[in-house]
């Protein structure tokens, strides 16, 4: 293959790569059952309240869409139903993708020390890192809700430009929910590295640069464990394993190994300690 046809094809086999990352997230989490225990809580906690939270939009759906589209109230009957069944579209799509990443943001705040503990045991299976930051862990869940809260209000920017588009016949309806996938796996992708990237020293900014680098690989990532959160009940159980292939893509975008070197142990009641 000639090196144009190569380049073609590489933003494609990162995007494979991506989602590979995930599905081997997936592998560790469940050949380690201890670690079940440590995601699950914070993760049913989360679901809960922004389960809530969607239930009340869709419930008031009618009068958000009234109170958004009220430009239409003069117009004929048809146009008027037609432009306000777009936007109840658009208001639930915008909703469950703004949940998605409130769920990740809120889960790996409350369950900060049992992610990060999950992030350093997969790091520490691919041969650990060089120089490790070690940070209190109140410093790590104040830096993780002030980066967290950045990205849900980049992400509520983005919702009002996903729903003005869903207003539009047809492409609202086709090209822009693909559009809000790509945007909501790159900004869950970017909130599942904090960890392991925070361990290296690297915060928000750098963060996304790295990303930027290696942007169809952390889209595969991201955009993958996106649609998998839409399933209820599952989005739980993916959390830990999300978390721990996001620490195999921070190691892969750093250009550190991501292969295993030993099994990660298996313990993990109790694990938490205060560092």
């Amino acid at each position: 293959m000639n090196s144009a046809a190569s380049a073609v094809t590489r933003p494609g086999r990162d995007f494979a790569s991506g989602v590979g990352l995930l599905l081997r997230g997936l592998k560790i989490y469940g050949s380690n059952p201890g670690l079940v225990i440590l995601g699950l809580i914070p993760a049913v906690i989360s679901f809960v309240l922004l389960t809530a939270l969607v239930v009340t939009v869709i419930v008031f759906v009618d009068t958000e869409a009234r109170w958004v589209t009220w430009f239409a109230d003069d117009w004929s009957a048809d146009a008027r139903t037609a432009v306000r069944d777009l936007a109840t579209v658009g208001i639930i799509g915008v909703s469950v993708l703004l949940a998605i990443l409130l769920y990740t943001a809120v889960t790996l705040a409350i369950g900060e020390p049992f992610y990060e503990k999950i992030a350093d045991r997969v790091d520490d299976s691919c041969g650990g890192v060089a120089n490790p930051v070690d940070t209190p862990w109140y410093v790590d869940i104040w830096r993780g809700i002030k980066d967290s809260a950045r990205l849900v209000v980049l992400s509520a920017l983005f919702g009002i430009a996903l729903f003005l588009g869903g207003l539009i016949p047809l492409v609202g309806q086709t090209v822009v929910p693909v559009i809000g996938a790509l945007v909501g796996g790159w900004i869950l992708a970017v909130e599942l590295t904090g960890m392991a990237f925070a361990r290296r020293g690297m915060y928000l900014r750098q963060r996304r640069q790295v990303l930027r680098r290696n942007r169809s690989l952390a889209l595969g990532f991201g955009t993958t464990a996106f649609l998998t959160f839409l399933v209820p009940g599952l989005n739980i159980l993916l959390m830990p394993a999300a978390v721990a292939g996001a620490t195999l893509l921070t190691r892969r975008s750093l250009g550190e190994s991501d292969a295993p070197v030993r099994r990660i142990g298996a313990r993990a009641a109790g694990a938490v300690t205060a560092r």
